[in-house]
């Protein structure tokens, strides 16, 4: 179920926030109930304020990129990419507004939108992640995998955001990425097991600088990620399996329990 096998890639991160100003106009988002449907946000434009009681795919937007604030602590809970503005996403939002110096309000204006889209680039990853970190180690990029190159690339990027609330949380500690998307074939190689979440772009094995494997696996347990490999590894493995329930795994897999 996990993720034997790693290539130990070390692979150069960005180290600024790249800022809303001047990017191009927003490209497209995913519709508020299918996963699937989902496109590339690169500087995305909010049209609105947003809180509690709205709908929409700006709220699915929204909800990508809090989703690693679902929690206080440790909690096997997650912000549901549902595009409806409920009481847990309105939680996420004022802890994330709190983490970035935000009034704590639970409301989406432009203040809170202009922080959100400090954490995209251009090419539609995040502020601190490439897209190449998290390519198949076999050179496939993100092809030969269980769903198709698009899909991946759109599961990695919901991915990314909840890296980025792990970063935050460790202090702005750089995030290695041992092991991201993998091929059928490279997971076969590294023996990872028949239906890893990597197949999907859903998982990656991380080493957050400075911290300790357990101190990785407190991080994460309140960043609404549904599956966690043992903290005994020199990484940590993290998945969002139970938010996607078509790929087979819709079960909560915290190997280490709650630390």
């Amino acid at each position: 179920m996990s993720s034997a096998g790693h290539s130990g890639r070390r692979v150069g991160r960005r180290t600024l926030l790249r800022g809303a100003a001047g990017v191009a106009a927003a490209l497209g988002v995913a519709t508020a109930v299918d996963v699937g449907s989902a496109g590339r946000a690169s500087a995305y434009g909010w049209t609105r304020t947003l809180q509690q009681g709205a709908s929409g795919s700006d709220v699915v937007e929204l909800q990508i990129r809090v989703g690693g604030w679902a929690a206080a602590g440790a909690q096997q809970t997650y912000v549901a990419w549902d595009g409806d503005f409920g009481p847990a996403t309105a939680a996420a939002v004022r802890r994330f507004q709190s983490a970035y110096g935000l009034s704590a309000d639970g409301v989406v204006g432009s203040q809170t939108q202009s922080v959100l889209n400090s954490l995209e680039s251009g090419d539609g990853s995040t502020a601190h992640f490439d897209w190449s970190e998290f390519h198949s180690g076999d050179g496939s990029g993100f092809s030969g995998g269980k769903v198709g190159a698009t899909q991946v690339k759109e599961n990695v990027r919901r991915l990314m955001y909840k890296l980025e609330a792990v970063r935050k949380k460790a202090g702005n500690s750089p995030i290695t990425i041992n092991s991201g998307f993998r091929s059928i074939a490279h997971n076969s190689s590294v023996g990872g097991a028949s239906n890893s979440m990597h197949l999907y772009g859903v998982a990656a094995d991380i080493v957050v600088s400075g911290h300790t494997t357990l101190q990785t696996y407190r991080i994460a347990e309140t960043c609404g990620f549904s599956g966690l490999e043992a903290y005994t590894h020199s990484w940590q493995h993290v998945d969002s399996r139970v938010q996607y329930p078509s790929y087979g795994s819709g079960s909560w897999w915290w190997e280490s329990g709650v630390v």
